[in-house]
């Protein structure tokens, strides 16, 4: 047996002992992937464990998430820290071997992948960036940024829709270093995927803009490394290799089969397996020495990869001292230090306007701030106000441009969105309607998962949407963001609240923002200040101590305030939660200070869900709030007609304070 032979062969062991001693996981999709997945570490790919945040590595994202015990495999073989002791104890408490695999946890995981698809949108985000990054630094003989991003998946990934709304994208923007491997073997859970889907996938990604390639006999290293390889070749587009794989292959018992995919293939069957692929059965986890020695030999020519960047790396800024500022503000830059010390991203025009143009306002200074900052919108930017004048548009003729025109793939762009921030160096956002949250949600979670700060713009945030009617207007979705965990939610009243979120957007590290604006004009309210910044906050006080608390977000604090106005009593405080989120995580001295406990009597009014506000109004509370969907018509007259008026608050108020 040849060492490649071998070394496939050990990590189907180790794949299947994985499974096995968990007595759960997914042994399929690793027996029948190993050759594919070890030719591409050991063959091709430029990445090391020396430094396993090198800007230029090439990426791997295993988008079938649940073959994780094969991603475990080739990080302990490939020297990447996880250890044998770590593969048995997959799928357990604290271990570094999750069920499916988790950015930020287990060091070599490039991506939290699991949900079928996701990691398909993240390869083409880590693509993007990488044509956006290149076109910015790249000089005639110094490619710093110049690397591939691979992403492996099977059948299932390609029956989810988000595969193909982020490979319809990726081949318009012709992104020629995004090469994907499609484990082929005909089995989903139920059964044969002839029940479900028959279509040609080859036919649909060439239609989509790849170059298509196939490998009949998914356990031929060589066809496989023969594939890979032209697939490097496409210039223009991007590379589709359907690689036809056995799922179960060397068991006996298993191979081919439904069961195979999602249960362990049972002691006896795994004894079995070993036979077949000349392994001890009697030692589990086994390894060879010669296997360790044969994948240092291999990784030996990514390390000269690595160390000819890295010298070339130095020669560029001997040569380019000036891109070495460019680099530190894409790589090194401090978000919140910069907008702190910008007295022009501080000044705004304190007058009416819908927070959508507000927000707009903000991010074009943004722009000028932050040259890593970009983004774009699901064909909705001239309505989100997502556009950054002067950026340009990144195209396949332009992947300089800031500006990304997504079309209307809410779901992938979610997921690209993602995959921009984890490739590293730049700040992106993506938009769309605020009712559209429900497309996006899926990748949003991702977000959180992963930790990573991006930033969802998300405006026509209510009622106030108008005739457009119940499908555009938002109801349910500020409480389906704010039961997330990590996960900010702004609604601003007006520029000042807009401006601080955007702040607190960018100077997020580890938590995605939503900014949740509306379609219609907005006063500026007097009251309003960097208070904001803490969630919530006391907006329009009451003299003395307060006898009643109105609680509001965005379009509703002005009511609130006007209310209190009108009905002239001076012992109503107005609180103003632009994020509850940031709200309930300050200390417990503030809460008090603006929320006191003894003053029960408390009013939340919100155009939305009230489910989100019950920790905040108590059991003494009332709610104005949205408990229906909407309907079509003018907004004013829907805010009249569900409650939103001063003459409502004011009943909700006196009937308040007639209860003992």
């Amino acid at each position: 047996m040849d060492l490649d032979r071998k070394v496939v062969n050990t990590i189907r062991g180790l794949c299947a002992d994985t499974v096995q001693k968990a007595n759960s996981g997914h042994p399929g999709l690793p027996l029948g992937a190993a050759p594919m997945a070890y030719t591409l570490w050991s063959k091709v790919m430029n990445s090391t464990p020396k430094d396993v945040n090198w800007i230029n590595r090439d990426r791997f994202i295993l988008s079938g998430g649940h073959g994780s015990s094969l991603l475990y495999s080739l990080l302990h073989l490939f020297n990447y820290g996880v250890t044998i002791d770590d593969l048995k104890e997959f799928r357990q408490l604290d271990s570094k071997t999750p069920g499916h695999p988790e950015y930020g946890h287990t060091v070599g995981v490039e991506a939290t992948t699991g949900p079928l698809g996701a990691g398909m949108g993240m390869a083409v985000g880590m693509a993007m960036a990488e044509k956006h990054l290149s076109a910015v630094f790249n000089k005639e003989g110094y490619p710093v940024v110049d690397h591939y991003t691979y992403v492996l998946g099977g059948d299932g990934c390609f029956m989810e829709g988000i595969s193909s709304e982020a490979f319809s994208l990726a081949g318009t923007l012709k992104l020629d270093k995004l090469i994907v491997l499609y484990d082929s073997n005909n089995i989903s859970i139920e059964g044969s995927t002839d029940i479900t889907f028959t279509e040609d996938v080859k036919m649909r990604m060439e239609a989509f803009g790849f170059n298509v390639f196939k490998v009949e006999d998914g356990d031929n290293l060589e066809e496989i490394l023969n594939a890979i390889n032209e697939a490097k070749k496409s210039v223009g587009k991007p590379a589709f290799i359907e690689v036809k794989t056995k799922i179960g292959k060397g068991c006996p018992a298993k191979e081919g089969k439904a069961s195979a995919h999602g249960e362990p293939l049972g002691v006896d069957n795994v004894i079995e397996l070993k036979k077949n692929l000349g392994l001890p059965e009697d030692k589990d986890f086994y390894v060879d020495e010669e296997v360790y020695n044969h994948i240092a030999s291999e990784q030996e020519r990514a390390n000269k990869v690595y160390e000819a960047w890295n010298k070339m790396f130095e020669e560029y800024f001997v040569k380019y001292p000036e891109m070495k500022k460019v680099w530190d503000e894409y790589f090194n830059v401090d978000y919140k230090k910069v907008l702190d010390e910008s007295s022009e991203y501080w000044q705004y025009d304190k007058k009416a306007n819908a927070t959508r143009n507000l927000s707009g306002i903000a991010m074009n200074k943004i722009k000028d701030l932050f040259p890593n900052f970009m983004g774009g919108a699901a064909d909705l930017a001239p309505s989100t106000k997502t556009y950054l004048n002067g950026a340009g548009d990144f195209s396949s003729d332009n992947y300089a441009g800031r500006n990304i025109h997504y079309g209307v793939r809410e779901l992938a762009m979610a997921a690209i969105g993602n995959g921009i921030m984890l490739h590293g160096g730049l700040k992106t956002f993506v938009s769309t309607f605020f009712v559209f949250s429900d497309y996006v949600k899926p990748m949003a979670r991702l977000s959180a998962l992963m930790k990573l700060p991006l930033t969802y713009v998300l405006t026509h945030d209510s009622i106030g949407v108008g005739e457009d009617g119940p499908t555009h207007e938002p109801v349910e979705q500020l409480t389906m963001l704010r039961a997330m965990p990590n996960f900010n939610v702004f609604r601003p009243c007006d520029s000042t609240e807009t401006n601080i979120a955007w702040y607190m957007a960018m100077a997020s590290k580890e938590t995605p923002t939503a900014l949740v604006l509306s379609r219609q004009n907005l006063p500026d309210i007097e009251g309003s200040n960097k208070d904001a910044m803490k969630g919530g906050y006391i907006i329009d006080d009451s003299i003395g101590e307060p006898e009643i608390i109105l609680m509001a977000s965005g379009s509703e604090v002005s009511l609130a305030i006007e209310a209190k106005k009108k009905l002239g009593n001076e012992k109503i405080r107005v609180v103003s939660m632009p994020c509850m989120d940031i709200f309930k995580e300050q200390d417990s001295d503030y809460k008090e200070k603006v929320l006191p406990r003894k003053v029960t009597k408390r009013v939340a009014i919100e155009a939305g869900s009230g489910l989100s506000w019950g920790e905040l109004v108590g059991f003494d509370g009332k709610y104005i709030t949205m408990d229906t969907f909407g309907a079509s018509a003018p907004a004013e007259i829907l805010f009249e007609k569900f409650g939103f008026s001063v003459d409502n608050v004011i009943n909700v108020i006196n009937e308040l304070l007639k209860l003992n």
